[in-house]
């Protein structure tokens, strides 16, 4: 027992006391240390207000910013095999997965859902990088093929975000398979005549860079995004070369022609919706300051 405990009042023994404070209460800036509180991050989408830089957002925040009024409806998946291979590392994969869907919530790492966008139908997937890394397996694959088929029944425009570290290891050649899946689905939406437009977010690398991300009628990204197939420091650890500042940067792919253009993503909504009005030849939403007055009674 200390001199605290015999001297101060019980009153200020508890202001003394330590009080627990709740996890990720601030967040770190990557690029500049800033430390800002995770309420305000949350209510700038997950942007840093100083620097602009785009922290990863999950899929249901994804949906929610994208569809008017937050409001969509999930589409459902069907189920594939959890384990097909008996895979095991230093740990089993069926375990990997339980503890990936009770951290995250989801089943997998690909959401799909239907909603309107300003007013205009639209299907929408979102990749979690959050659930082991984005990786595309046979459910994620599943997914994206089901979300294809959605739109081209629904007759809606599609949109993906793009995430992902690349091919499930765990899965071995039944993820590798998802990439013509993916590929012959998107055939057959451009055989319906709908856009399919791609927005490849941080980090979109692997084969899922090498198929359906990169195939997009309109090829968007956020600002920073690294995007590639092999990663930076495989690359100069191959070829024995420093690579230039930016290289496999949002920026940097867009000037080199690589990217249909770079969208902050406060101004993504109005981005995608504008584009499938185009893509669909949908008329335009008038401004609401354009919209015509009631008539008098």
């Amino acid at each position: 027992m200390n001199w605290i405990s015999n001297v101060v009042r019980p009153k200020i023994r508890d202001f003394l006391a330590r009080r627990e404070v709740p996890e990720n209460l601030w967040v770190k800036c990557p690029e500049t240390g800033q430390m800002v509180f995770h309420k305000d991050l949350e209510a700038n989408l997950f942007v840093i207000p100083a620097s602009g830089f785009h922290m990863r957002l999950d899929a249901v925040r994804r949906l929610k910013a994208t569809f008017d009024n937050e409001v969509y409806e999930e589409v459902p998946l069907p189920e594939v095999a959890t384990d097909p291979l008996k895979f095991r590392d230093e740990r089993r994969y069926i375990d990997r997965l339980k503890d990936a869907r009770a951290k995250t919530g989801f089943q997998d790492a690909v959401k799909v859902a239907t909603g309107r966008l300003e007013e205009l139908p639209v299907t929408i997937a979102v990749q979690d990088v959050g659930f082991m890394g984005g990786s595309l397996g046979m459910a994620a694959g599943e997914a994206v093929v089901t979300g294809l088929q959605t739109a081209a029944e629904k007759g809606t425009p599609f949109i993906m975000f793009a995430a992902s570290g690349g091919a499930r290891m765990q899965e071995g050649i039944l993820s590798l398979m998802q990439m013509p899946r993916t590929t012959a689905a998107i055939q057959q939406l451009r055989e319906a005549k709908k856009p399919y437009i791609v927005v490849l977010t941080n980090p979109t690398t692997g084969g899922v860079t090498a198929s359906y991300a990169m195939l997009g009628d309109v090829q968007i990204a956020e600002p920073g995004a690294l995007i590639g197939f092999a990663g930076p420091r495989v690359i100069e650890q191959t070829i024995r070369e420093k690579l230039p500042d930016g290289f496999q940067r949002a920026e940097y792919l867009y000037e080199h022609g690589m990217l249909d253009m770079v969208v902050h993503r406060h101004q993504m909504r109005e981005t995608l919706a504008r584009l499938c009005r185009l893509l669909v030849k949908a008329p335009a939403v008038p401004p609401k300051a354009l919209l015509p007055r009631p008539a008098a009674a």
